[in-house]
């Protein structure tokens, strides 16, 4: 089992969805940083921090997927937050997105959200990809929660 299979298995049924899982510093003491959003669109609280840090550090102590000393930091989504699924295009609707594709690299306002196709405001035409066949973070802080 991968960390981040872990992680949705303990999380999500916390209200937590897991957006990222890194490790930094492989070769030393690596640092695993989970980045979590709540399941229900709130914003994620220092409690919410603490509880997922706990709970999935018991889980990590058990099952001891790291099998050297390492460091478990988590956090909440933040400006570069990762896009993956149709809701969070739809969340974000209007703010610019950093797009990386076999074809293409650009940063664009997200245009439109149709089934699991987003349109970005990039070109004449725009750029219409399908969910899952690129990668994609926000570039730019909203100005309220969504």
């Amino acid at each position: 089992m991968n960390l981040e299979s872990i992680a949705v298995n303990i999380l999500e049924p916390l209200g937590f969805e897991v957006l990222e899982i890194q490790v930094q510093n492989p070769q030393r003491t690596p640092i695993v940083v989970v980045r979590i959003d709540r399941l229900d669109e709130q914003p994620v609280t220092t409690e919410d921090l603490q509880l997922c840090s706990q709970t999935l550090g018991l889980e990590f102590d058990r099952l001891d997927p790291i099998k050297k000393e390492y460091r478990l930091e988590f956090e909440s989504p933040g400006p570069k937050r990762p896009l993956k699924t149709i809701r969070h295009f739809e969340r974000m609707l209007g703010l610019k997105a950093k797009v990386r594709s076999s074809g293409q690299n650009f940063t664009a306002p997200i245009k439109e959200v149709n089934g699991d196709m987003v349109t970005f405001d990039h070109g004449e035409e725009g750029v219409t990809l399908r969910v899952g066949d690129f990668q994609a973070n926000l570039a730019e802080f909203p100005d309220r929660h969504r």
